[in-house]
């Protein structure tokens, strides 16, 4: 078992049976649930929608190259300027080159969980640079020394007295301070910041091939500020958030919506063309789109598991999972977490070390059936498992039991030439530690189906 294994295993057992925090993260999450189920009520036809939008991320991931070579070409022709990076390192280091080449000290941030997966916020910290989480739920766990716990609401394993507590440590508001009082606080703190910024460094929603363009979507207006006031801006974006054409935004964005926050659609969507142009009052100077691979063309490869690239960053599937909401997002160990994280998450960062993700999972299906662009995630999930299989990565002692059950399986007569009693001695000899401390192992049944179904056969 390896270490990453064992600690899996421990923090799932401490969030699982930790009654506050499962308390605080479900109402959290189902205040999302209530939202949600109105804002589907503005489809008429919902799964036609999905349909639709998984059918453009399959032409989109299909044809990756073209549709990414089409996105460079049209954004460079209004001077933005395309950067194509392999790895995580290859991404840090461009930005940092930008960083130091501009003499940048302040640099303001739009929530990105791309920036969480590159690590640039350590990468800053460690070359004497100031940067700010502008979105509030990024200020809050930044201040706090934490990472998201969500991908699309990163504080939500805190509850408002947890947040007024670590106001008044932080900054000295009252013990009980309102969330309104909170974010007009951080409003005011972050003003000046995005003022004197140098840099604003944003994620992009999705890349428009057809017009050269990223499209970002927001609720706060952090994302729009951190690209007019700074004279650099940076869009770090996953080579996946491809799009064929800006006519493409009127379904992604109202789904992205919906199935995220549970709204028509969020407050502010921009669509950002590249630097400032001659004539505009405000904007960039010079824009970079930081292409980042990663990894993903590693899943490309998969013909199952390339269709989790369809992902748009929603967090549905992670809402509607009984395992991450008894288990929480840090337990992962990952930026990605949930059922959409257990599926790539092995992928980008090492079958090897993290295949167990994929076995984080009750296969119940709901992330599959919440899903906004039809990725059967829980389906995706047993591919994983088999290509661990393959590999080689499921333990010794697991293979003997499965050969074992195989055997079993194909021949009936073993099973019926076992007596309950020697079945049920089996089970707590070898499955005790399978089934877990916590829960009683089952026992089997004094007649099986077979010798009830004859008996049921001989009365009638």
């Amino acid at each position: 078992m390896t270490h990453l294994l064992e600690k899996f295993i421990l923090d799932s057992g401490k969030k699982a049976f930790d009654p506050e925090h499962r308390k605080r993260l479900n109402y959290n999450i189902s205040k999302y649930d209530e939202t949600v189920i109105k804002g589907k009520e503005q489809y008429k036809e919902l799964e036609l929608a999905k349909r639709r939008a998984s059918n453009l991320k399959h032409k989109a991931i299909e044809k990756l190259d073209r549709y990414l070579t089409e996105f460079e070409a049209n954004f460079t022709k209004r001077g933005g300027k395309v950067l194509w990076t392999l790895s995580g390192k290859d991404a840090r280091k461009e930005i940092l080159n930008i960083v130091k080449r501009s003499n940048a000290q302040i640099i303001v941030k739009q929530k990105s969980m791309l920036s969480e997966e590159l690590e640039i916020n350590e990468l800053l910290q460690k070359n004497k640079k100031e940067v700010f989480e502008t979105d509030l739920g990024e200020f809050i766990v930044q201040i706090a020394h934490e990472k998201p716990y969500h991908i699309v609401t990163p504080a939500i394993h805190k509850s408002k007295e947890d947040v007024s507590l670590l106001f008044h440590e932080k900054f000295g508001l009252p013990m009980d301070s309102k969330p309104e009082q909170i974010a007009g606080f951080v409003r005011e703190h972050l003003r000046s910041k995005f003022i004197s910024a140098d840099i604003g460094i944003t994620g992009g929603n999705f890349l428009i091939a057809d017009i050269g363009a990223v499209a970002l979507t927001e609720n706060e207006g952090n994302g729009l500020l951190s690209v007019a006031f700074p004279r650099i801006h940076i869009a770090v974006v996953g080579i996946e958030k491809i799009i064929p054409s800006i006519e493409d935004l009127d379904l992604f964005l109202p789904l992205l919506a919906t199935h995220g926050t549970g709204q028509n659609i969020t407050v502010y969507n921009n669509i950002i063309l590249g630097p400032r142009s001659a004539g505009e009052p405000d904007g960039p100077e010079e824009m970079y789109v930081i292409l980042v691979d990663n990894g993903r063309t590693g899943i490309l490869e998969l013909k199952e598991q390339r269709r989790a690239l369809y992902c748009i960053r929603c967090g549905a599937c992670l809402n509607g999972c009984p395992v991450y909401k008894s288990i929480g997002g840090y337990t992962y160990g990952t930026v990605y977490s949930g059922p959409i994280g257990s599926v790539i998450s092995p992928h980008l960062l090492g079958l090897k070390d993290y295949h167990h993700l994929s076995d984080a999972s009750s296969l119940c299906g709901n992330c599959t059936q919440v899903c906004p662009v039809k990725i059967p995630i829980h389906e995706l999930l047993l591919y994983n498992r088999n290509l661990s299989v393959i590999q080689g990565y499921s333990g010794f002692g697991w293979k003997i039991i499965m050969k074992g059950w195989k055997k079993v399986m194909m021949h009936r007569w073993m099973l019926d030439k076992t007596g309950p009693q020697i079945k049920n001695r089996f089970l707590k000899i070898f499955f005790r530690k399978k089934w877990g401390k916590r829960r009683e192992i089952p026992r089997i049944a004094n007649k099986s189906f077979k010798q009830l179904r004859k008996e049921k056969s001989r009365l009638d």
